[in-house]
């Protein structure tokens, strides 16, 4: 009885072992479907739904749409977005709201899209990069204005 209960464990062990190396040839023999990452980087191209990093676009006037109301930040749900605004006064003697600070950290950012979708000017968008590994987290936060740009006049 021991000895049939011995060879019938060490046959089913036998059936269990070429089961497996039956898989790994198999799979041995299959083209293979791997990125090369580090070494093809630079033509490596996530898909348009990707979402890498949030930005603030500017045309090549260094002019974005952004008019600093806020709302991207009161929606966020993690405090990613600060909006830095001051108050100037315009040649006609009215007082208005100017952006000054987009502040943006990446490293709290759930990719939740809020932010985009309520924007009322449609002035953000996520961008398709994805190599933001960096070993300090403060390099994750960024202002997405650019130094001395402005906002889109309206048309």
């Amino acid at each position: 009885m021991e000895q049939n209960n011995y060879f019938a464990g060490l046959i089913g062990g036998i059936k269990s072992l070429c089961t497996g190396l039956k898989v790994t040839m198999r799979e041995f023999w299959t083209p293979k479907i791997t990125e090369r990452y580090p070494e093809n980087r630079k033509e490596n191209k996530m898909f348009d739904r990707f979402r890498g990093q949030l930005i603030l676009p500017h045309n090549e006037l260094n002019e974005h749409k952004c008019v600093g109301c806020g709302v991207c930040q009161m929606v966020c749900p993690n405090d990613t977005i600060i909006i830095e605004t001051e108050m100037v006064e315009t040649e006609e003697g009215k007082k208005k709201k100017i952006l000054k600070n987009h502040i943006y950290d990446h490293g709290k950012c759930m990719y939740c899209m809020l932010c985009v979708t309520s924007c009322p000017h449609g002035a953000l968008d996520f961008d398709n990069e994805f190599e933001y590994a960096v070993f300090d987290r403060a390099k994750l936060v960024k202002h997405l204005n650019h130094p001395g740009s402005k906002c889109q006049p309206k048309k």
